[in-house]
């Protein structure tokens, strides 16, 4: 192994001492010679050789500058270079050699630090495309054989062995797979993912080899899709490049103005070509390119390809924001919301029953159960006789009893118990999973597509970033994607959308600002391409979405997009700040010129460093400046990441609680006292430790990076709460009587408390979700 980085390091460094020369470089070592000869002839005494070394430098800046000036032409551009044409020209006609050297010298060395920003900034893409794999390794009876990449079917099984690139989409076989995925998120961490769970190509294998089983060809997979269109980003021109040359069109002519009337009014036409020399226009040719560039090379580091710099442009000029809910706003992937056991039964045994039924279940909905039960560390029965509807559900023997999951038969008597879990489900918009065992409701699965954790402090940070208008189009019903812009504070709210009126929305809404339509499926393709710029989710979304779309998001993060807004309106007025700043310093320059103030050798001096500090100030937005995105130590992630693991194991917690305070409904009978006394020793146990440890161990972690502990007073109140809950619920269980019954006031405040407790946490966890564990996915 050390024998090949070795190898790698040496081809690298033979790759650096030969690069082939770029014409900048060439015109850069040639303006430099003729300056330095020239300068060693006049102090040895040979003033006529040196004028002759300056002179040649002089025009063998000019060819190149003269066509400059023809292709900006062709390209129907104000030709900015026709002032540094005239300047040297102007030196040669008044025989300013020396000026005419360092005006030469000028042009050269902003075009070959032009060239190197945008070698620096193109990294990152020309990157993507080197590392794009090209064979795949397949496991065959006879063994296994090397193909091209391009050869990978669907369902071949794959061997993918340590350091390499993941060649096709795929499903891990057998083995556990640990990752590494910054190349497609942005994120240095290495991920582990089980047998069975997917995987994109495009990753590196950071651990032993494993298999891989194909769901994709090379051309479908999420790689080709990135190369694709990182192929077709660049440095075009933007908005704001042509700006910069619309401040060319007065700037060109005011010079001309100016050099003219300071030859008229003072008789030197040395002054006129002290004037051009200080007007060369290199700030307005190079600053809004270069930043422009570098922005597109700080969003690809974020797991954020852009088309072309006129996207990147425009992103920093939106006003509003369109979102897709489902995959966008929302995670995309339902997840269990609640557990509803009939009296008597214990919510965990229902999801332990339906998630044993639903195993072998492809449906989302049933993922989801298993998913759920997995989580809280149910062990699974073994199904048999197993059978599935679409659209109804799957139905078998568990543990001998037959049972069914899915929808209920409409025609179905519900009970009481059985109707309420209806009417919640109405009013939280979720789907219900019904479990029912010899035919009799046994319990019910309620699902509901979450929100992302990180969509509400994103939509904060796009706000903040000049977008002044959030509207969600959705395809779904009306009531939960109204719950979804409620929660989210948006301004508007438009459901039950069709493609075609999703493009009608963008349509008219682009009638009064820039706008960003954001999607992941098929069905928002037109409405990307419809909008002023088109975002794509393009870690789970469709192709189509991609191709329509004018950036993509490889990472399965909406908070990416606020990264790349940020970076969009950095870079923007970076340029403008640039092209401008350079501009006011030229016509400084200029109106000493033409008093005689600055003779064209100074001028030329002084130009070259306005047009290095142009550049440099343009090369800022390679800088990362997310001032949006705190950043947190490691150990203060791994934190993060155990609290977070932790929310999820408290989750049959937070069941328990709303399982007792429903039991005592039915009455303080001896089952519903044991049911609170079951929560108070999960209280105990478990549930405040895990309190406890927050606000001692994360919360002082956070302060620092929050801006002190008053960011995290609020939550320390609801710990405070938390606690006293806890306490209620333990002295109603010390006051109750001999035989463990309640008086009348103590059942209703025991149950009012019990509710509210489980109010309390579901909404402390929801924040400490969205606010904290955010910073860290």
């Amino acid at each position: 192994m050390g024998t090949v980085n070795a190898r790698k390091r040496f081809r690298r460094l033979i790759t650096a001492l030969f690069v082939p020369p770029t014409p900048e470089s060439v015109l850069l070592s040639v303006t430099t010679v003729a300056l330095v000869a020239g300068g060693v002839l006049r102090l040895a005494g040979a003033p006529g050789l040196a004028d002759l070394c300056w002179g040649l430098g002089t025009v063998a800046a000019v060819i190149p500058a003269i066509g400059w000036v023809l292709d900006a032409l062709r390209h129907r551009r104000a030709g900015v270079d026709l002032i540094a044409v005239l300047a040297l020209g102007g030196t040669l006609a008044v025989h300013e050699y020396l000026a005419g050297a360092l005006i030469a010298l000028m042009l050269a060395s902003g075009r070959t630090l032009e060239a190197a920003a945008q070698r620096r900034a193109s990294h990152d893409l020309r990157a993507l495309l080197e590392r794009a794999p090209r064979t795949a390794r397949i496991r065959t009876a006879t063994g296994v054989n090397q193909v091209p990449s391009s050869e990978v079917a669907v369902g071949d099984l794959l061997v993918v062995g340590a350091g390499e690139v993941v060649p096709v989409d795929g499903r891990v076989a057998e083995v556990p797979a640990a990752l590494d995925e910054s190349a497609l998120t942005g994120e240095p961490l290495t991920v582990r993912r089980a047998p069975g769970e997917p995987v994109r190509s495009g990753v590196v294998n950071a651990g032993g080899a494993f298999e891989l089983r194909a769901t994709a060809t090379e051309e479908d997979s999420t790689y080709a899709g990135i190369v694709r269109l990182a192929r077709q980003a660049g440095a075009e021109a933007a908005p704001v490049v042509r700006l910069a040359d619309r401040y060319a069109a007065w700037f060109l002519p005011l010079s001309l103005a100016v050099a003219g009337l300071a030859w008229l009014v003072s008789g030197s036409a040395v002054r006129a070509v002290a004037v051009l020399v200080v007007a060369t226009p290199c700030p307005l040719l190079l600053a809004a390119p270069v930043a422009v560039v570098s922005g597109l090379s700080r969003a690809s580091r974020l797991g954020v390809v852009v088309r072309d710099g006129g996207a990147l442009e425009n992103l920093g000029r939106a006003r509003t924001l369109l979102l897709d809910k489902t995959g966008t706003l929302t995670r995309g992937r339902p997840r269990v919301l609640d557990v509803v056991a009939e009296p008597g039964r214990r919510s965990a045994e229902v999801l332990r029953l339906a998630a044993s039924l639903d195993q072998y279940s492809p449906h989302v909905l049933a993922q989801a159960v298993v998913d759920a039960a997995r989580e809280r560390g149910l062990r699974l029965a073994e199904p048999s006789d197993v059978s599935e509807e679409p659209g109804r559900g799957a139905s078998g023997t568990v543990a001998g009893q037959r049972m069914t999951i899915g929808k209920r038969d409409t025609d179905t008597q519900l009970p009481d118990w059985a109707r309420s879990v209806e009417n919640r489900a109405l009013l939280d918009g979720a789907a219900v999973a019904w479990l029912s065992v010899d035919g009799t409701p046994f319990g019910a699965v309620l699902l509901r597509d979450p929100l992302r954790p990180d969509a509400p402090r994103t939509l904060r940070r796009l706000r903040a970033s000049g977008i002044r208008r959030l509207v969600m189009l959705t395809g779904d019903r009306a009531a939960p994607a109204r719950e979804v812009g409620a929660v989210l504070g948006l301004d508007d709210v438009r459901a039950a959308l069709t493609p075609a009126g999703k493009v009608a929305a963008v349509r008219a809404e682009r009638e009064h600002a820039v706008t960003v339509m954001v999607g992941d499926g098929v069905n928002d393709a037109p409405a990307l391409a419809a909008a002023d710029i088109g975002v794509a989710m393009g870690a789970r979304g469709s192709t189509a979405s991609s191709e329509a779309a004018d950036i993509v998001l490889t990472t399965d993060r909406v908070d990416r997009l606020a990264d790349a807004g940020a970076i969009a309106v950095r870079a923007r007025r970076i340029a403008v700040q640039s092209a401008l700043g350079g501009m006011a310093l030229s016509l400084a320059a200029m109106a000493a010129a033409a008093f005689g103030l600055l003779p064209p050798a100074a001028g030329a001096l002084l130009q070259e460093g306005i047009d290095v500090a142009v550049i440099l100030n343009a090369l800022r937005v390679l800088r990362d400046d997310r001032q949006g995105r705190p950043v947190l130590p490691p150990s203060t992630e791994a934190l993060i990441r155990r609290f977070a693991a932790e929310h999820d194991d408290l989750q049959d917690v937070l069941d328990a609680v709303r399982d007792a305070a429903d039991r005592l409904s039915d009455g303080a009978g001896p089952e519903s006292l044991a049911a609170v006394r079951e929560v108070h020793r999960l209280l105990t146990e478990r549930l405040l430790p895990h309190e406890y440890a927050e606000e001692h161990e994360l919360y002082p972690a956070l302060a620092p990076t929050l801006g002190g502990p008053e960011a995290t007073a609020t939550m320390s109140r609801a710990h405070a709460e938390i606690e006293r809950l806890a306490r209620r619920v333990a002295t109603h269980l010390t006051l109750a009587g001999p035989d463990g019954s309640l008086s009348a006031e103590q059942l209703d405040d025991l149950r009012a408390c019990l509710y509210g407790l489980h109010t309390v946490l579901r909404l402390h966890f929801t924040q400490e979700e969205e606010s904290y564990f955010s910073l860290a996915l």
